[in-house]
């Protein structure tokens, strides 16, 4: 008789652990899951001032209105200097527009780094399109090396029907450059020689 109560219990115990570690599973699929599935919703909503990347060159119409948008340039753990060629451009709202970045490694090796973004006033960020952009990808510069960081943009119309932006009169476009870990060859690691290029001054101006 004990043999028989004995069976159900076990039974019990197994469904028990095989909830248990479905449930854990679940967990971990979705902690791996939510870093993709945030970016996701902040790239479709602008949440957090993430701007969003253009399927299309142009806005399709230009108004006859001025944003100005100013440049911001960070970086975090990097030994590059990177800053904004201009700090500001003023544009139609609609007109796309290309803007540079300048990156200079000041390390004795190369290093790779990217570039994390977003726009003030957060709510812009839906409404702030990115044709091309140097954050799309990382970017690697040998020692001493100097690079031009173009970006191209427009500010959709559509933010003039919304209440709260409909009087907005400038959007801040920030990146904070990070570094990227990449296991090198030892020969790569040796400094480069007259690998330093100069951005010429044709490339500070900023226009549609």
């Amino acid at each position: 008789m004990s043999g028989d109560v004995s069976r159900p219990r076990k039974l019990n115990n197994g469904i028990v652990a095989a909830v248990c570690l479905a449930f854990f599973t679940g967990m971990v699929g979705m902690a791996y899951a939510a870093v993709p599935l945030y970016k996701m919703f902040c790239q479709v909503t602008g949440y957090g001032g993430t701007t969003q990347r253009a399927e299309k060159q142009y806005a399709g119409r230009v108004l006859d209105r001025d944003i100005t948008i100013r440049f911001d340039a960070n970086t975090n753990g990097i030994p590059w200097q990177f800053e904004p060629v201009a700090r500001s451009v003023t544009i139609k709202i609609g007109e796309t527009t290309q803007a540079h970045y300048s990156a200079t490694n000041k390390f004795d090796r190369p290093i790779t780094g990217r570039a994390s973004f977003n726009v003030q006033p957060e709510m812009a960020g839906a409404y702030f399109n990115k044709v091309e952009c140097f954050c799309f990808t990382d970017t690697t510069l040998k020692p001493g090396e100097t690079l031009d960081m173009p970006v191209v943009f427009y500010v959709d119309p559509e933010i003039v029907n919304v209440p709260e932006l409909k009087d907005l009169k400038t959007i801040t476009l920030s990146y904070t450059m990070f570094p990227v870990e990449k296991k090198q060859p030892v020969a790569s690691s040796a400094p480069a020689a007259g690998s330093s290029k100069k951005v010429p001054d044709s490339e500070a101006s900023l226009g549609g």
